[in-house]
C-alpha cells in the first residue's frame, strides 16, 4: 500500500506542477503580446529579422578574406592560398586577411578589425548567439588572432605587411594564383611603431576577453603577447610612417597616442590592473585626449572609441573609480562626439549628405557613418544600463532613444534606404554592387590567370563571376551617387575593417534594446 500511495503522490504532484508551468508559460505569452515594442521585455524575445538577415550576410565576408589553409569554407569560390606568408622569417603567417580587394596583409588595420570584432561580441555576444552568429564571429575572430600571435615572435617585434603592395597592386589575380614574392615589414627597437605594436595589443586584449570563458589558455596567451606589445608600443614611441616611411603610402598613421590609450583601456578592461588604469588617467591622458574636440572612429583614428571604452569604467566600475574627474572628462568628451551625431542637436556637425548619411570622405565614405552609429548604440546603451536617462548637448537634452534612431538611419541607408535605391551590402537585398573592385569575385573559377593577364577581368563589362558575399564597399559621394564599376576603387572597394564596424553595427540592432553588462 505505502508504495502504492507514493507513485499516485507522485502523479499528482507532476500534475501540479504542469498546470504551473503552463499558467507561467501563459503569463509570458501575454506579457510578451502586449508589451510595447521598444520595451526591455519585448526587446528580450524579439529580434528584427531584417538586421539578423544582413548581419548573416555581413558576416561572410570574414570568409571571402580568410588567407590560408582553409577549413570548411562557405564561400564555393575560395580555395587555399598564401600558405608560405612568413617562411623568409621562419615565421606562419598564412592565417590573417586580406585587406580589401588585393591581396595584401596590412598589419595595422587588420588588427583594428579584430579590435572592433571583439568589441562587438562583447557587447552583443549574446544577440548574435540568439542568430547563430556568435560562432561565425568567433572563428573569424581567432583567424586574425592567430596571424597577430604568430607575427609578434619575440618581445620587441611585430611583422606588420606581408607582400609588396606596389608588386601586388601591379597584378590581377586571385589570391589563390599568386607566385609573386611575398615580402615582410616589421617593427623593430631600432625602427619602432607605436601605433600598430599598440594596436595589436588592443586587439588581442580585447579577443582574451572573447575567449576567456572559451578557450582559457588560449586567453592567456592573447594577454601575454597583449602586455609585451604595449610594452614595446610605450616604451619605443614612433609611429610606423616614419619609422618605414613606404607604409604611408597606403595605411599612413596620423599619430600613436590614440593607439595608447586605446590598448592601455583595453587592457585594463582585460586585467583590472591599476597601471593600466594610471596610464589612461595620468599624464598620458594629458598628452593625447585632446578633451572636448570630437573627431572621427576609424582605422587611424581611436580616439573616439577610446573614449567611449574608457567611459565604461566610470559607468560601470566601483564609486571610487567612476568618480574620476579624468574619466568623467573622457566621459564628457565621448558625449560630445555624440551631440556631433545628433542631426537635431545645436551641435550637429554638418559634415552630411543631403539624406542625412555621415559623410567625411570621398575615400571608402561608409566607414564614418558606421563607425559613428555603432558607438551611438553602445554609448546609449551605457546610459541605459546605468540608468542615465539623458545627455545635453548645448542645453538641448536627448536620450538613448535618440543614439539608437540616429544609428538606425545609418544603417537604413547603407541597407538600401538611399537615393540609388541600393543596398551597399553585397549580397543583401535585390540590388547591391554587381562590379566590385575585388580580385577573387571578378576572374572565374576555372580560370587561372597568371599577374597581368588577369587585367583583363577588371575591365570586363560583365558583372563579378563571384559574389563577395558581405562586403561592404566604400560607398555613395557627397551628391549621393555610386557609380557602379570595378576600375571605381574609391567607391567599390570593399575593406575588410568595414566588415567588422557593419557587423558591430546590426548586431547591436539585433533587439530594441541591450542589456550590456561589466565584462567578465
Amino acid at each position: 500500500m505505502m508504495d502504492r500511495k507514493k507513485k499516485k503522490g507522485s502523479c499528482w504532484g507532476w500534475f501540479v506542477l504542469l498546470i504551473v508551468l503552463g499558467g507561467i508559460a501563459f503569463s509570458i505569452f501575454v506579457l510578451f503580446r502586449n508589451s510595447k515594442p521598444g520595451s526591455v521585455f519585448a526587446a528580450a524575445f524579439s529580434v528584427s529579422k531584417k538586421y539578423s538577415n544582413a548581419l548573416g550576410v555581413a558576416m561572410q565576408f570574414f570568409d571571402v578574406q580568410k588567407s590560408g589553409k582553409l577549413e570548411d569554407s562557405n564561400i564555393a569560390w575560395r580555395g587555399d592560398s598564401a600558405l608560405k606568408d612568413g617562411s623568409e622569417a621562419k615565421l606562419d603567417l598564412s592565417k590573417g586577411m586580406y585587406d580589401a580587394g588585393d591581396n595584401m596583409k596590412f598589419g595595422f588595420p587588420m588588427a583594428f578589425t579584430a579590435t572592433v570584432l571583439s568589441w562587438a561580441i562583447l557587447e552583443y555576444g549574446a544577440q548574435m548567439m540568439l542568430v547563430d552568429q556568435l560562432e561565425p564571429a568567433q572563428t573569424s575572430l581567432k583567424w586574425i588572432t592567430d596571424f597577430l600571435v604568430n607575427a609578434h615572435p619575440v618581445d620587441n617585434v611585430l611583422y606588420i605587411q606581408v607582400g609588396n603592395p606596389k608588386v601586388d597592386h601591379g597584378c590581377w589575380n586571385k589570391p589563390e594564383d599568386m607566385t609573386e614574392a611575398r615580402p615582410l615589414l616589421m617593427v623593430n627597437v631600432t625602427s619602432p611603431g607605436s601605433d600598430v605594436a599598440a594596436e595589436a595589443a588592443a586587439a588581442l586584449a580585447s579577443a582574451s576577453l572573447v575567449f576567456k570563458s572559451v578557450n582559457a589558455t588560449y586567453s592567456s596567451l592573447l594577454l601575454k603577447h597583449a602586455r609585451q606589445l604595449f610594452a614595446f608600443a610605450d616604451k619605443y614611441r614612433k609611429s610606423y610612417s616614419i619609422s618605414i616611411p613606404q607604409v604611408g603610402e597606403f595605411y599612413n598613421s596620423t599619430g600613436y597616442g590614440d593607439e595608447l590609450l586605446w590598448a592601455a583601456g583595453w587592457l585594463y578592461h582585460a586585467t583590472a590592473e591599476q597601471p593600466y588604469l594610471d596610464f589612461v588617467t595620468g599624464k598620458n591622458a594629458d598628452q593625447f585626449a585632446d578633451w572636448g574636440n570630437p573627431s572621427w572612429f576609424s582605422w587611424d583614428n581611436k580616439l573616439p572609441g577610446a573614449q567611449v571604452l574608457i567611459s565604461r569604467i566610470s559607468f560601470f566600475g566601483g564609486k571610487d573609480i567612476s568618480n574620476s574627474d579624468i574619466l568623467m572628462q573622457y566621459r564628457d568628451s565621448a558625449e560630445v562626439v555624440m551631440c556631433g551625431l545628433l542631426p537635431e542637436s545645436p551641435s550637429a556637425t554638418s559634415s552630411r549628405t543631403e539624406n542625412g548619411l555621415i559623410w567625411i570622405s570621398e575615400w571608402n565614405a561608409l566607414q564614418h557613418p558606421v563607425a559613428s552609429a555603432f558607438l551611438a548604440v553602445l554609448y546609449g546603451d551605457y546610459m541605459n544600463a546605468a540608468q542615465v536617462s539623458s545627455i545635453s548637448c548645448d542645453g538641448t537634452t536627448f536620450t538613448p532613444v535618440d543614439l539608437r534612431e540616429f544609428a538606425q538611419t545609418q544603417v537604413e541607408y547603407v541597407l538600401g534606404n538611399n537615393p540609388m535605391g541600393m543596398s551597399y551590402v553585397v549580397g543583401y537585398g535585390g540590388k547591391y554592387p554587381e562590379y566590385v573592385h575585388h580580385r577573387g569575385a571578378s576572374i572565374p573559377g576555372d580560370e587561372f590567370p597568371t599577374c597581368k593577364e588577369g587585367f583583363k577581368w577588371l575591365d570586363s563589362d560583365q558583372p563579378n563571376p563571384n559574389v563577395a558575399v558581405g562586403a561592404l564597399v566604400g560607398g555613395p559621394s557627397l551628391n549621393e551617387t555610386y557609380v557602379d564599376a570595378r576600375n571605381n576603387s574609391m567607391q567599390g572597394e570593399p575593406t575588410t575593417y568595414n566588415s567588422a564596424l557593419i557587423v558591430a553595427l546590426l548586431s547591436s540592432l539585433l533587439t530594441a534594446s541591450s542589456d550590456v553588462k561589466p565584462f567578465a
